[in-house]
């Protein structure tokens, strides 16, 4: 497939749509990401067509649906490059419940009081919150790698905090809110001479960039459907086959055993040891759908368009009076989310500006509360970016947050 992004909004039935009678401008892409036709019409035909549980059945329709839930199993992991698909990807709910099933499903096997957990600044709290309630069960201890201006780890806090104690290091491949790409294959490296594993939340980078999880070295790395094409309630973890084999169930029930007694049970093996009850089938199947379509465009062409829509964007930026960007200021070393904050407007008031030129984008704090302290700021805005985004959306962000100047400042005005 040839990288034309007219072509390619064509895919998308929602990027027709008009907000308060303009063409919407969808840039809230780090939340969740619009579908194409092609993942649509997946959904329904599994629905019109075979709809039936995998795995137990015999007949023609439940043979059909378990190969294609666990073709979109080894498209997955064909994606990021696992050495074993069908034993190493683990289909969950979310990115969230993939990193709560390592927390809780490694974390409380193999944590003892003394150990620490590393993790960085710049975490969403889905790789944050999990390992504090973990480190209180264990009586492990929570520490965390400092950033720098700039929204870059700083290299010798790093060094300094992995070391003989350290057991896991938790980190964002990709900030949700600075962008920033981090060096996810030093650390690994670091972090298992000292004998710790690798969690990596991969909920930004994997949609975004191409992503090996054999070069990167990790334990393990989450992601998820719904930021990158495919349907909501889909997540994936990612852990090698001797870190899976290691740990213990994190739920019980159907599916997940061999045999079970009144007195006890024993577990099925790989990935069917963690994917107790029926799965989410249809939208499993519809996200194998979604890896066809970035694979055919190619996620170096993906990579590339983000890097030059993302410059446009923290340029034009940039070049506006009251603009204060956060995190790298070279699109070559972040991702397509581009945070910041204009002037005294509340990230919430900018939005709502925005929403009536029909620029949708996030404003809070992006569930990463201890990084806005870092930042001395309260909450601020986020326009992402994916591959269908023109230039011209870049612009009529700017013309919105102009709009709200205008509007603001004739209230303050008014009110004195």
């Amino acid at each position: 497939m040839t990288y034309d992004v007219e072509q390619i909004r064509r895919d998308f039935p929602i990027l027709e749509r008009k907000v308060r009678g303009r063409p919407l401008v969808y840039l809230d892409n780090a939340a969740t990401t619009q579908k194409p036709r092609q993942v649509i019409d997946a959904l329904v035909h599994y629905y019109e067509h075979y709809n039936a549980n995998i795995h137990r059945g015999l007949h023609t329709l439940a043979e059909e649906a378990t190969a294609a839930y666990e073709g979109a199993r080894v498209k997955a992991g064909r994606f990021i490059n696992a050495a074993a698909p069908e034993q190493e990807i683990i289909f969950t709910r979310n990115t969230t419940e993939s990193l709560n099933l390592v927390a809780n499903a490694w974390g409380r096997k193999f944590l003892e009081p003394g150990d620490e957990i590393l993790f960085t600044a710049m975490e969403h709290h889905s790789n944050l919150v999990p390992w504090q309630m973990i480190a209180l069960e264990t009586g492990a201890k929570v520490r965390y790698i400092e950033i720098d201006d700039d929204g870059r780890l700083i290299g010798d806090d790093v060094r300094a905090k992995i070391n003989e104690r350290t057991k896991v290091v938790a980190i964002t491949q990709m900030s949700n809110v600075l962008g920033t790409i981090n060096p996810v294959r030093e650390i690994a490296e670091l972090a298992h001479r000292a004998g710790a594993i690798v969690v990596v939340d991969g909920a930004q980078s994997v949609p975004h960039m191409p992503v090996d999880v054999r070069e990167l070295g990790c334990d393990f790395l989450a992601f998820s459907s719904h930021k990158m094409l495919g349907p909501t309630g889909v997540g994936v973890l990612y852990g090698t086959r001797e870190a899976l084999d290691a740990m213990d169930p994190f739920l019980g029930g159907g599916e997940m055993i061999k045999r079970v007694t009144y007195e006890r049970s024993t577990y099925a093996d790989l990935p069917n040891k963690f994917e107790a009850g029926t799965p989410n089938i249809a939208d499993v199947i519809a996200f194998g759908a979604a890896i066809d379509y970035l694979e055919a465009l190619g996620m170096e062409a993906v990579r590339e368009h983000e890097i030059a829509i993302t410059q446009y964007a923290i340029d034009r930026l940039s070049a506006m009076d009251g603009v204060k960007v956060y995190g790298p200021r070279e699109a070559a070393d972040k991702g397509g989310a581009v945070t910041f904050n204009y002037r005294d407007i509340h990230p919430h008031d900018l939005s709502q500006v925005l929403d009536q030129y029909a620029v949708a984008i996030r404003a809070g704090h992006h569930c990463a509360q201890p990084l806005m302290r870092r930042l001395d700021a309260v909450a601020t805005a986020r326009a992402s970016f994916y591959l269908y985004n023109r230039h011209d959306e870049v612009d009529a962000l700017i013309e919105g947050i102009r709009a709200s100047d205008r509007i603001f400042g004739n209230v303050v005005r008014a009110g004195a």
